[in-house]
């Protein structure tokens, strides 16, 4: 049973540990993502946890204001960490 309009495709593992290695090193991710309206967002967050829910992965990030976001992984189209260096 899928929360969403769509059918979830899932990631591949290199992206998935892509997102798993900014949660542990609180490393921010600039995300590129099309929401389930539609609506294209970018926008730079601080990724928190990932979450799966009825088989879908999802996300779990704090946008600039520390407002919490949920993004569906396979709706996130461009995901660039940020560094110091």
């Amino acid at each position: 049973m899928s929360h969403d309009n769509e059918h979830y495709t899932p990631i591949n593992c290199d992206m998935h540990s892509q997102y798993e290695l900014a949660i542990m090193h609180h490393t921010p991710l600039r995300l590129a993502w099309r929401d389930h309206a539609g609506l294209d967002h970018v926008c730079t967050v601080l990724p928190i946890d990932l979450q799966t829910e009825y088989g879908e992965e999802y996300l779990l990030a704090q946008d600039h204001t520390g407002q919490a976001i949920r993004i569906r992984l396979d709706r996130i189209v461009t995901a660039h960490p940020l560094t110091h260096e």
